[in-house]
């Protein structure tokens, strides 16, 4: 008998990872695709086809069935049938169907929702209903997970926490506005403002690995920490979150950033404990694991949660 199984893709800006995940609970992981975005929007809908279909192939060969659904998580504002709008990718209204063959059923998600969804169905978040992710990558995202599920908002801009205003008279942001969390907590923002302070070149890993005795690094870490604390407790304060969860990048520091964050958050919410922090659980492979999620909804199997996949 075939077995039952969904193709799951996590398409970033420049690449994208997929995979093949069977109603048992068995990911297998395939090599990435550059997404082309050199070459326009339709160049990148068409690189997400192919490999799509690629996968579905693939499954074909290895379990005798075509997939049974298609999740894929994409950056931008999205709903569950249509990307609405990516500016990394430059799309526009692209409807689920164009990113896969003739006749597989897919769900789309928005990328850090989607890897929050993960982390609430197998990780850092499986254990609690209401919850917030927070991405920290060369941009800041969040995931606002409530009563299991992340919310999106009225018009799908839920979660764009990294463009809160922290310092409202700050440095200018990307996006136009000022004194954005972004700017002052992202992996990216720390190597460029070590570098303006220094004139000397340094990865976020390496300004936080130098915070302890080089001073500039301290100065850059301990305004990025500052913010995230500012940020975070408005955030708890609105919402109330049972625990923050930390992943992306840079929240693969561990304790050198979560022990400060954690001690100026509490410092900052003086009538009230702050939620825990815990650290991501699933790493590189949320995008992609939430997408399988979304592949067995577009599948009709909303609840597939297998044992073995809980990290």
């Amino acid at each position: 008998m075939p077995v039952s199984y969904v193709v799951a893709l996590d398409v970033g800006g420049t690449s994208m990872k997929g995979g093949l995940a069977t109603v048992s609970g068995e990911v297998t992981d395939f090599p990435g695709r550059a997404t082309g975005r050199e070459h326009g929007p339709e160049a990148v809908v068409g690189a997400v086809r192919s490999y799509v279909a690629e996968l579905a192939e693939e499954g074909r060969q290895r379990f005798g069935a075509a997939p049974a659904g298609v999740g894929l998580a994409v950056p931008g504002i999205v709903s569950a049938t249509t990307a609405l709008f990516s500016a990394n990718l430059g799309w526009r209204d692209v409807p689920a169907a164009a990113f896969v063959p003739p006749g597989l059923p897919a769900v789309l998600g928005h990328d850090v929702r989607t890897g929050g969804l993960a982390e609430s169905v197998f990780g850092g978040g499986r254990d609690v209903a209401d919850f917030l992710f927070l991405s920290l990558g060369t941009g800041i995202a969040g995931a606002v997970v409530i009563a299991g599920e992340p919310y999106g908002g009225a018009g799908g801009w839920g979660g764009e926490i990294g463009h809160a205003p922290v310092w409202p008279d700050g440095e200018k942001c990307a996006c136009g506005q000022r004194g954005c969390l972004e700017t002052y907590a992202s992996a990216a923002s720390l190597a460029r403002r070590y570098t303006l302070r220094t004139g000397e070149f340094a990865s976020a890993k390496e300004v936080v690995e130098r915070a302890d005795t080089d001073p500039d690094a301290a100065g850059v870490f301990g305004e990025a920490v500052e913010a995230l604390a500012i940020s975070l407790a408005t955030y708890t304060l609105v919402l109330d979150p049972s625990l923050i969860v930390i992943g992306g990048g840079l929240g693969e520091a561990g304790p050198a950033l979560l022990d400060p964050l954690a001690e100026r958050l509490s410092a900052r919410l003086s009538f009230r404990e702050p939620p825990p922090l815990r650290p991501a659980t699933l790493g590189v492979r949320a995008g992609m694991l939430g997408a399988a999620i979304l592949g067995w909804r577009a599948a009709g199997l909303p609840d597939w949660r297998p044992e073995g996949l809980i990290a």
